[in-house]
């Protein structure tokens, strides 16, 4: 095992962590990055995979934009979600290993 120097974080940093984790500590925006993490979409096609209204999806999308993990752009009419931090794959990637290897542990 590699042995990281450890390095305190200031409480705003940890309350900032904190809040953020919240907003992605839901199914449906679990979901949403695994989705993204494979391309960008419209809202309407995240709604459609994750079987949701669209502003619920919208919704959904907003919260997670807000902290930092998602960028949008408009093309026409059409306005595609991507992800915007590339930390989200390796904790997705966590998720994955933990939960949907053995979903019952």
């Amino acid at each position: 095992m590699v042995q990281r120097k450890f390095r305190p974080f200031d409480l705003e940093a940890l309350t900032h962590a904190a809040d953020c984790l919240r907003t992605l500590a839901h199914p449906v925006r679990i979901r949403m990055v695994q989705l993204l993490l494979q391309g960008r979409y419209t809202v309407g096609e995240i709604a459609e995979d994750c079987g949701i209204a669209e502003n619920q999806a919208s919704e959904h999308l907003r919260l997670m934009q807000r902290c930092g993990f998602l960028s949008s752009q408009r093309e026409g009419r059409c306005v595609y979600y991507q992800i915007a931090e590339p930390h989200l794959e390796q904790i997705v990637s966590c998720i994955e290993d933990r939960f949907l290897a053995n979903p019952k542990s």
